[in-house]
């Protein structure tokens, strides 16, 4: 990239940053909860006031942000999800027969575990997309976890950042279908640090690439829990390296051209890759922050915000959710990075471990918003 290139985005950046400064600390009207972000390094601790407790300090950064709150806002998300664009986010299918592996695979386990996970459509500077959710245990039965470049995103240029509209979950979605009904985002909840994203400085960003939305009742007036009749469990700081079964909504298959138009990589139905997860060490040029956890697995486009989860429980179906999925990474044998393409190496689907520091905040105001 040119250097001027680069400066105009500094500059810009600056100026989003200082637009930002002042959304997450001033009044929001219709706000259902906005916290104010972390102080910087001229803070009031800096000038000899007492430092805030570590529970405070993270509390201080989670931001909830209003989506689709009054019932006309509600009905014109469903209106916009016509069967022609969603049709239109789901890839063309090859006809061929599906294919199995630990690496990927359409999920044929317990119907419990598909009830809980779904797909997520959005609006994103005025494209349309999708991702996958997971309905986890919550005190207000209406919370699900995603990542949150699903929920709040700049733009390709990492520019213009912007809470992502239309958002609409669809638990246990195939072939076009909503089992359990269709659920309207009413709140995002983000990091504020996350809302900084320049889609630039992975080491500073992706730790935080995790996300809650908090849902409407839908048209029964049921909420997403009760809906499917369960919820997989959240836990905080548990180890990486752990047996993990991941799960998303892949448009392709990422890094196995043979797979391609799949029934499974297609976006009509829940994939499923297992294995060992690997740390993504990142690399010089492209350094990441610690605790990027995945398993061997081919899913592509449609799988962030997948869950990964351990202690998954094959006859009920129900697993502890410790990290989401955001990116691929591709590792060889000893577990380095190395670049797409080098048949020496695996490609892994890995995302931010959940953790009491970053997670935990967020998940608390979530499941009470």
């Amino acid at each position: 990239m040119p250097p001027t290139h680069g400066l105009t985005r500094t500059r810009t950046r600056a100026r989003t940053r200082a637009a930002l400064t002042a959304v997450l600390t001033g009044a929001l009207t219709g706000a259902l909860t906005v916290v104010a972000a972390a102080a910087g390094p001229a803070s009031a601790a800096s000038a000899g006031a007492a430092a805030p407790d570590t529970a405070t300090a993270a509390a201080s950064r989670v931001i909830v942000h209003p989506e689709a709150v009054t019932a006309a806002q509600q009905q014109a998300v469903l209106d916009y999800w016509t069967p022609a664009r969603i049709a239109a986010l789901t890839t063309p299918s090859s006809g061929a027969a599906p294919r199995s592996g630990p690496d990927g695979a359409p999920w044929t386990g317990a119907d419990t575990l598909s009830r809980t996970v779904g797909r997520l459509f959005f609006t994103n500077h005025g494209e349309d997309e999708s991702c996958t959710a997971t309905v986890v245990n919550s005190a207000n039965r209406s919370t699900v976890v995603t990542a949150a470049h699903c929920v709040n995103s700049p733009d390709l240029l990492g520019d213009n950042n912007e809470w992502l509209s239309n958002e609409m979950f669809v638990p246990g979605y195939h072939d076009g279908l909503a089992p359990y009904g269709a659920f309207v985002a009413r709140a995002g909840v983000a990091d504020a640090t996350w809302l900084l994203n320049d889609e630039q400085n992975a080491l500073a960003y992706d730790a935080y690439d995790q996300a809650f939305l908090v849902l409407n009742t839908d048209a029964a007036g049921r909420r997403v829990q009760d809906a499917v009749g369960a919820a997989q469990r959240i836990g905080f700081d548990r180890p990486g390296g752990a047996v993990v079964h991941e799960f998303g909504y892949p448009r392709e298959a990422s890094g196995d051209p043979a797979r391609a138009g799949l029934p499974e990589y297609t976006g009509a139905r829940l994939a499923h890759c297992t294995g060992t997860a690997r740390e993504n060490p990142g690399t010089t040029e492209h350094p990441e922050p610690r605790g990027q956890w995945g398993a061997p697995c081919v899913m592509g486009g449609g799988s962030s915000g997948g869950p990964r989860i351990a202690d998954l429980d094959p006859s009920s179906g129900i697993g502890t959710v410790v990290g989401d999925d955001t990116q691929g990474a591709f590792l060889d044998a000893s577990g380095r990075a190395c670049p797409r393409g080098d048949t020496a190496c695996t490609r892994h689907l890995v995302g931010p471990q959940f953790t009491s520091a970053i997670t935990k905040p967020l998940y608390r105001a979530a499941e009470h918003a």
